[in-house]
This record gives structure tokens, C-alpha cells and sequence, in this order.
């Protein structure tokens, strides 16, 4: 069983974040409208995503033997519940501005609450479901955990992003580096095998990649403050986006998703735990739910 040292660990506790989006503008990143909503069909997908790991999460509780590894769990929890609902506010600022984000969340829920959801199952075939999506949950934290080691040093963030989006992002980020290994540690526990372990990744990263394309796609087309010779997404807009360092490039991310198929692999591998809690005690955010 691979675990992350002990050395490396924290504490897992939920901070109490608040923000204020007033005079938030519609393409607070860059002044980039392609930039902006990239980031916000990650943010689309948050929300619905977290609900359904804390969902996944408490389920699996009962099973847990290990004192420390439901000690992380029941952190981790109470961490992914506040991130779902930080996201949901500023999606809720952006739709009162007039972009209309229903239809594409109803899509995101069909996935979480329909086709990875609860079924009418009993016995083995309940407990089998049951880790099959703790899998899912530890392949998304794959990500998550490369996402967050990526935006915490991400520089070019610095000067591009409204400050208090920045702060949101980072907060959520370091947040994801500090409980990087408690998904994968959980289903090691419960189950760890590789096949599973494998098949939970090839499910997860192209329904990841489908549904983020698809979000940008249709927050383009119904963003009200561009044209509609502006709607469309252009090769070279994306290109601009990653060379200036505001999202991972494509070669970053293919070796990220090449990087879960080591058999020995761990999310510790990614980030810090010292950067991202020195990150959260410097934190507007943090520090004045503190």
C-alpha cells in the first residue's frame, strides 16, 4: 500500500471563505473572453463535482478500519463541501450579469447525479459500485492534484487575473495539494487494485475533457458581451492562452494523464504541502475566515 509520509501531511480542515464579486467583470481573466471561460467551465464543473465526491465519501466511511485515514476523509469532506459552494458563488454573480449557465450545469448533473449515481443495487453488486466510484473520485483528485501544484506556481496568473478570482483559485488549489493523496489513500484502502484503478482513469479523463470542452464551447456562444463574429474558438487564441502561461500546455497535461498509469504512482508526487500551506496562511480569504 502507498501512502504519502506522514512527514507530508496536515490536518485536513474546512476554512469558512466568503467572497464579494461585486464589480466583478464578465471576462475577469486577461480581459480574455476564451481565457475566462476555460476557467469558468472548470468552475462549472466544481460544484456538482465536489457534491458528488462528499456524497461518494460519506458513504464509504463505514468501511473505513484505518483511524488516520478517516481522519483525513472526514477532512476532506468538510474541504470539498466549502469549494462547491465558493464556485456556485461566483457562477451565481455571472448568471446575474446574464450568462446563462443552466443548461450546461443540467448536463453536468446528468453525469454526477444520473450515470455515476446511486443505483438500485443490494450486496456485493452495491459495495462493488460503491468502489468503482471512489476510483472515479481518486482519478478527478488525479488531476485536481496536478492542477493545484500547476496554479500555485502559475505566474503569469499574477498580473491576469482579478484579485479576488486569484485568491478563489489559489485558495481552492492549495486546498487540493494539502488532501492530494486522501482520495487515492482511501481507495488503496478500501480497494487499490490496478485494473480498477486504470478503468476508473480511462472513465473519468475523457468524460473530464468532454464536458469542459463543451462547457467553453457553450458559454462562448451565449456570453452577452461578444459578437457574434467573436463566439467561435480559434486555434490560435488557445495557443496564445497556454504560451502565456495562463493554462497548462497540451504536452504538460498528456504527461499528467500518461502519469497515472505507473504502477507505483501517488498524487504526493505533486506540489507541496509546505507551499500550499504557507499559501493559505497568506490567503485573504483564509486569514479573514480565520
Amino acid at each position: 500500500m502507498t501512502t504519502q509520509p506522514e512527514a507530508d501531511k496536515v490536518a485536513l480542515t474546512a476554512r469558512n471563505v466568503s467572497w464579494d464579486w461585486t464589480g466583478l467583470p464578465m471576462h475577469y481573466f486577461d480581459a480574455n473572453p476564451f481565457a475566462t471561460h476555460l476557467a469558468n467551465g472548470m468552475n462549472m464543473l466544481l460544484p456538482e463535482g465536489e457534491v458528488f465526491f462528499v456524497e461518494v465519501f460519506q458513504k464509504a466511511l463505514p468501511l473505513i478500519k484505518d483511524d488516520a485515514v478517516r481522519a483525513d476523509v472526514i477532512g476532506f469532506i468538510g474541504q470539498e463541501a466549502t469549494h462547491s459552494s465558493s464556485h456556485q458563488s461566483l457562477l451565481e454573480h455571472l448568471k446575474a450579469q446574464g450568462l446563462d449557465t443552466d443548461p450546461y450545469v443540467a448536463q453536468i448533473q446528468w453525469m454526477f447525479r444520473r450515470l455515476l449515481g446511486d443505483r438500485e443495487l443490494t450486496g456485493r453488486k452495491a459495495h462493488s459500485w460503491l468502489l468503482e466510484r471512489v476510483a472515479v473520485v481518486a482519478a478527478l483528485e488525479h488531476f485536481t492534484s496536478y492542477l493545484g501544484d500547476w496554479g500555485l506556481n502559475a505566474r503569469a496568473w499574477d498580473d491576469a487575473l482579478d484579485p479576488q478570482v486569484l485568491d478563489l483559485f489559489r485558495w481552492h488549489l492549495a486546498e487540493e495539494v494539502e488532501h492530494r493523496h486522501v482520495a487515492f489513500d482511501l481507495f488503496t484502502h478500501l480497494d487499490g487494485r490496478y485494473p480498477r484503478r486504470v478503468r476508473a482513469w480511462l472513465i473519468a479523463a475523457p468524460f473530464l475533457v468532454i464536458l469542459w470542452a463543451r462547457g467553453i464551447r457553450y458559454l462562448m456562444s451565449v456570453d452577452p458581451e461578444l459578437g457574434e463574429a467573436d463566439r467561435r474558438i480559434r486555434f490560435r487564441v488557445a495557443r496564445r492562452t497556454w504560451r502565456k502561461g495562463l493554462f497548462p500546455s497540451p504536452w504538460s497535461l498528456a504527461r499528467m494523464f500518461l502519469e497515472y498509469f505507473r504502477p507505483r504512482y501517488h498524487p504526493s508526487r505533486y506540489g507541496s504541502t509546505s507551499q500550499a500551506v504557507a499559501y493559505l496562511a497568506s490567503s485573504p480569504a483564509a486569514r479573514a475566515a480565520a
